[in-house]
């Protein structure tokens, strides 16, 4: 395996540091029905095999299941520090030598 060097420390520092931030100003997130259906794991059902002359009728249809998602405040302030310490750790490492 290959180690990493000081620009992927870095990169991965400053994308976690981000997505701390992300998860700190964000507090609740709201998926749609699909995307709930994808997240439990539920396959997903082709149009074509459910087409039906029922469907053409005018009825009501259920209300779309929703699903919300609350992260703890642990989560963004972890990433943050992590992030935070990577970006330092990849400054504390010496620059990659120019080849040629």
């Amino acid at each position: 395996m290959r180690d990493l060097n000081r620009n992927q420390f870095f990169l991965i520092g400053v994308l976690l540091v981000l997505l701390g931030v992300q998860f700190r100003l964000v507090e609740t997130a709201v998926l749609t029905s699909d995307a709930a259906k994808l997240l439990m794991g539920e396959p997903r059902h082709a149009p074509a095999a459910s087409f039906s002359l029922s469907n053409l009728l005018p009825h009501e249809r259920p209300p779309a299941a929703t699903r919300t998602i609350r992260p703890p405040d642990w989560l963004g302030y972890s990433l943050l520090s992590i992030g935070s310490v990577l970006i330092l750790h990849a400054l504390a490492l010496p620059r990659p030598e120019k080849a040629g």
